[in-house]
């Protein structure tokens, strides 16, 4: 394994230290290797979404180019949106 120094803010030092103290981690370098792969997650989701909003954003230039549009109201799109559920799980299959 690759030794790293860092220098923390204080507060972030009691937040290491405590989470070791509180017995969840063996060590502090248990804590920072956990906290890295959170934001190495974290990134690869933010880089997913981006991904798809790109492809999205594609999608709808070309159905433009084409000619074909959307004859919903943008507070409808928006409506529709805001109804949606928020995980896959939650979704339900659509009634024929």
């Amino acid at each position: 394994m690759t030794t790293v120094t860092v220098n923390l803010r204080p507060d972030l030092a009691d937040f290491l230290e405590g989470e070791v103290a509180k017995g969840g981690y063996t060590s502090s370098s248990d804590v920072v290797q956990d906290a890295l792969l959170l934001l190495q997650h974290e990134k690869a989701a933010e880089e997913e979404k981006l991904l798809t909003l790109r492809r999205e954003i594609t999608r709808g230039l070309e159905e433009a180019a084409a000619g074909r549009f959307s004859t919903r109201t943008l507070d409808e799109i928006l409506e529709d949106v805001l109804a949606a559920p928020t995980s896959p799980r939650d979704r339900q299959p659509a009634l024929q």
